[in-house]
């Protein structure tokens, strides 16, 4: 009988709807609390119908559909976009444990401190030499968990930076962002998800 081996799950990011809802929630909720306090409660019932209305269409059709979270799970396994599955075995673990151990990250080696909330892209390299970018809604976060996977997984710092002194692959090229958005390019601008996302 064979055995398999059970995956750890090391990092979940979801859609941010349950995020956003509560946000909005607070919102209104503040509105009404505030306008009771000032003017009289008849008038501050109006605001939780104002977001209950404007809930559904602008709510989840303009703040949250357009800029929604990707669906991400990384295991000890694979990484999961979706329904898509990346299996560990062909991801270039050894070149992000060494980006790592030097403090940068992702395909274009900028330092990950440097990072700004518009940036939500980590890349990840395949063996093969392609790189393909992952939106996040902190993508200092994956990288930290991505990163110091990479490093255990590569036998610890000392073993990655023999390994990677004497290994020769192709230098990763980003191909594209794998994106629950409509746009285009490494990142995304301010919108309102920085309100209510």
């Amino acid at each position: 009988m064979t055995m398999t081996k059970q995956q750890r799950v090391l990092y979940r990011q979801g859609t941010g709807f349950w995020r956003m809802t509560a946000k909005w929630v607070l919102v209104f909720g503040a509105l009404a609390l505030l306008d009771g306090l000032l003017r009289s409660w008849g008038n501050a019932l109006v605001w939780p119908v104002i977001g209950i209305v404007l809930w559904v269409p602008f709510g989840i059709g303009v703040v949250w559909y357009s800029r929604k979270d990707q669906l991400v799970t990384l295991t000890t396994g694979e990484l999961r976009l979706r329904r898509e599955r990346l299996p560990m075995e062909e991801v270039n673990l050894l070149h992000v444990a060494r980006l790592w151990l030097e403090g940068r990250s992702t395909a274009d080696d900028r330092p990950v401190p440097e990072w700004t909330r518009s940036d939500r892209v980590v890349w990840v390299p395949l063996l093969d030499g392609r790189a393909y970018g992952v939106e996040f809604r902190d993508p200092a976060a994956f990288a930290e968990v991505f990163g110091a996977f990479a490093v255990a997984e590569c036998g610890g710092p000392e073993a990655v930076r023999a390994k990677a002194a004497a290994a020769v692959y192709p230098q990763p090229r980003p191909m594209r962002v794998r994106s629950g958005g409509s746009g285009s390019g490494s990142g995304s601008g301010p919108d309102l998800l920085d309100v209510f996302g």
